[in-house]
């Protein structure tokens, strides 16, 4: 029962997961463009082609942020777009702070127009997700509520919220919200087609269990009251996961005598079940570890594409931007093959560590090699601090660019210069990086803005989800970068498969080693 419970939550988890992953990729999106009309949405919600994993959810939909002074204009907008006359509902109290409709929703079907005009921030469960959404700044589920598309079926469900920013992540002005509406029986019941509880039954609970939490139940075939209890957290929202076993606690009379003649037969006829069953059972084993095997290519298989994705999509902005400031084609190629070393240095790491968690201080000692005269020149001090990929590639461009900052106008550039780049731990999840320059040129009070001073304050600080501050003091630059430090659990994929891999291999060999 434990290790059932634990399955279908790790499933659970793993649904919330993919779909707070499509609502981070359009909140990126978003936040760049001024507006989101109606085709730009469609298109994103087509070049995701959701696949299988998506299962579960009723789509994905945009909701715009207004004041309640602009909703007349907003009502005959959407009326121009869809053809016909859409009121925001319920009406906006007069003292209301925020209108949140819901503006598109897709797949569109006649069930999800139902609820297209919507005000999500009217209802207090909403409410409170998107204010938590707003204040962490990361998809976050609601708690249990009747989606506006149910109809005259008021079967439980809940949603999962990501803000859009005005500027992007570090914005300040909200746009409004990416979200995806969840019918809670469909979630569960999409969960448990990897997972096979058997006559077991499973609930999942928004909060403590009771039938006024209950958002799904796949009902076990004998009620016994046998139960074992999982915590769920899925999009930053606790839930209560119950599994019950089917079975009592005991054998009846009539079990107990067909349970000892079982024995007896069985003791009997062991040896020629043992010849006949051997065969079989080899065969099985094989099938499961060539379809195990076919699971982890793929899962890699996907892993690898996401992340060549993500290292072409750097290049290219390096590769724009390095352009836009290049005086000639030498000052190009030297500012290119400067920064394609810098994301090469980092990605060295990453490969050594099977791009698991990589060191902050080897991020750095691995940029600032080339700098190092002696003992003197550069000073690194702080504590064990481990980091995501993607994460420690954003610090190794900023690092990189501070740098050759240094080494063509600043401190590296004379014998007197001192660098001290130091880091701490401001909290479980946050590291500060501190950049601190002196004993070598005066900055200059008129300076023109170069490439390393954007990609810093705008690409990396967009990256890593945090501001930069930049400050060009007369005796030397000084730069402040904050860093998440996140689980492991929150990015890597591969990590949990040798797990399963490890755990497996404990209950049988594979076809190889007999």
């Amino acid at each position: 029962m434990s290790e059932t419970a634990q399955a279908v939550a790790s499933a659970l988890e793993r649904r919330g997961n993919t779909s707070s992953a499509y609502l981070r990729a359009g909140a990126a999106l978003f936040g760049t463009v001024d507006a989101v009309p109606g085709p730009l949405f469609r298109r994103f919600i087509s070049e995701l082609r959701l696949d299988s994993d998506y299962r579960g959810a009723e789509g994905i939909g945009w909701a715009i942020a207004l004041k309640p002074r602009d909703v007349s204009r907003y009502e005959a907008a959407l009326s121009e777009v869809t053809a016909s006359r859409r009121a925001v509902h319920p009406k906006p109290a007069a003292n209301a702070k925020l209108v949140v409709p819901v503006t598109f929703l897709q797949p569109d079907t006649e069930r999800n127009r139902r609820a297209i005009g919507f005000d999500m921030y009217s209802e207090p469960v909403r409410r409170e997700a998107m204010d938590e959404a707003i204040h962490s700044v990361r998809p976050t589920a609601s708690g249990k509520v009747v989606l506006a598309q149910e109809g005259n079926k008021p079967e439980p469900g809940f949603l999962i919220y990501m803000p859009v920013f005005e500027g992007g992540i570090s914005g300040r002005k909200l746009r409004g919200f990416v979200y995806s509406p969840f019918n809670a029986q469909d979630f569960l019941i999409s969960a448990m087609e990897l997972e096979t509880p058997g006559d077991m039954g499973v609930r999942l609970y928004d909060g403590a269990p009771g039938k006024e939490n209950l958002l799904a139940e796949l009902a076990p075939a004998h009620r016994t009251g046998r139960i074992v209890r999982n915590q769920v957290n899925i999009a930053n929202h606790p839930m209560v996961l119950e599994v019950e076993s089917a079975r009592g606690a005991g054998l009846s009379t009539l079990s107990m005598l067909t349970l000892l003649f079982g024995l007896l037969v069985a003791s009997l006829l062991m040896v020629v079940v043992r010849l006949l069953t051997q065969q079989a059972a080899e065969d099985q084993a094989s099938l499961e570890w060539l379809e195990e095997q076919n699971s982890i290519r793929d899962t890699l298989t996907r892993e690898l594409n996401h992340r060549v994705k993500n290292t072409l999509a750097n290049v290219l902005s390096i590769v724009n931007l390095t352009r836009r400031r290049a005086t000639d084609i030498d000052d190009f190629a030297d500012g290119l093959d400067g920064r394609i070393r810098a994301l090469s240095a980092t990605h060295d790491l990453l490969t050594s560590s099977d791009w698991s968690t990589t060191p902050l201080g080897a991020v750095m000692q691995a940029e600032l090699a080339p700098y190092a005269r002696s003992e003197a020149s550069i000073e690194l001090e702080g504590p064990h601090v481990e980091l995501a990929p993607n994460d420690a590639l954003s610090l190794g461009l900023a690092v990189h660019e501070l740098a050759t900052n240094a080494a063509k106008y600043g401190a590296l550039s004379t014998p007197e210069g001192k660098v001290r780049l130091t880091w701490a731990l401001e909290k479980e999840n946050l590291a500060s990086i501190e950049w601190v320059e002196s004993g070598g040129p005066p900055v200059p009070d008129q300076r023109s803005r170069g490439f390393g001073t954007d990609l810093i304050e705008k690409i990396v600080a967009h990256e890593l989800r945090h501001p930069v501050r930049l400050e060009f003091a007369r005796e030397g630059v000084r730069c402040r970068l904050l860093v998440p430090v996140r689980r492991p659990s929150e990015f890597e994929i591969r990590a949990r498969k040798r797990a399963e891999r490890r755990q497996t291999g404990r209950r049988r060999k594979s076809p190889a080693s007999r």
